[in-house]
């Protein structure tokens, strides 16, 4: 691709990839008999309810952007969406949470019971890893290395130092202490390292993972990084502003609900055309990355774009 090819037509390809998932989507997840229909239902239910598919498009787009294959990376991509339902289904659950809505229709917990959900979230994450172990099936070393190293970086951005580690801290932020007092606000450095755990550490990961299998190089891998870490913050940050001047409908969860339980935001910290600037200053760094590792004409480019002017 030269010139503009990094956005033109950016809303076509993220309906071919996003179509592309689907189907592999579909054909991932455990069914009867090996699995009891109640578990296969429930985790269908979460997984099949639509979503952008933000993050696998992201890894199958750094594949692509490195000069690699995007099929060596669709286990990886479809592995990164069922964390990222998982985290969804737990997320929602009356003791986090407590949400309704999610991708436009009423969350797993109210149409399958509390029990239910948490056990279709705990399936999905754990087949996540057991698809990525398993495919691509290959006996070639070096594309067994990759795999290896996908693994590692998608399993450190799930866990304790990442996803899960930040939302202990957005719980922590709203759950009162044995004194029964809140604890301070997050300042703006708190809100930043919460929200590079809690939504950065899984956008970073898809897109590294993807740059893995595409058989990327370190400073091309470091500027997908680089990049990528910046989308994430941006998504977070346009998330908030959505949350504030979005309806429900049309974001497909429940608008206001951040503000109504008291957790920080950009635009609570920042106000909305401050928050919008800082959105823009993402776009710009992670534009500067890839144009320093020569990616600037890629697929990668476009999806940034899209992140920031996204409407739902």
């Amino acid at each position: 691709m030269t010139g503009d090819a990094g956005t033109a037509g950016i809303a076509e390809y993220l309906r071919q990839r996003r179509a592309e998932v689907d189907d592999a989507l579909a054909r991932v997840l455990p069914s009867p008999p090996h699995c009891p229909p109640p578990l296969s239902d429930a985790m269908r239910y979460s997984l099949t309810a639509g979503g952008k598919r933000l993050r696998p498009i992201l890894c199958l787009a750094s594949a692509e952007a490195v000069g690699g294959d995007r099929w060596h990376a669709m286990p990886a991509a479809c592995a990164i969406e069922l964390i990222h339902t998982y985290s969804l289904v737990h997320d929602d659950l009356p003791a986090m949470d407590n949400d309704t809505m999610r991708r436009g229709r009423p969350t797993l917990h109210v149409v399958a019971g509390e029990a239910m959900a948490i056990l279709a979230g705990d399936g999905l994450l754990t087949e996540a890893f057991a698809l990525m172990a398993r495919e691509p099936h290959t006996t070639d070393g070096v594309l067994v290395a990759r795999k290896l190293r996908a693994i590692e970086v998608v399993a450190a951005a799930a866990g304790a130092v990442g996803m899960v580690g930040g939302q202990a801290i957005d719980l922590g932020c709203v759950t009162p202490g044995p004194d029964g007092v809140l604890p301070p606000p997050l300042d703006g450095e708190g809100l930043r390292a919460m929200h590079a755990k809690k939504t950065g550490a899984l956008i970073r990961a898809a897109a590294a993972a993807g740059a893995i299998m595409g058989g990327a190089g370190d400073d091309r891998l470091a500027a997908v990084d680089r990049a990528a870490a910046d989308f994430g913050l941006a998504f977070q940050i346009v998330d908030d502003i959505l949350d504030v001047q979005g309806e429900s409908a049309s974001l497909g969860k429940t608008a206001g609900k951040d503000a109504a339980a008291g957790k920080p935001t950009y635009p609570a910290l920042y106000g909305i055309e401050r928050s919008r600037a800082m959105a823009d200053d993402c776009l710009q760094r992670a534009e500067a990355a890839l144009e320093g590792a020569g990616l600037a004409d890629s697929r990668l480019r476009g999806i940034g774009r899209w992140i920031v002017t996204r409407q739902n």
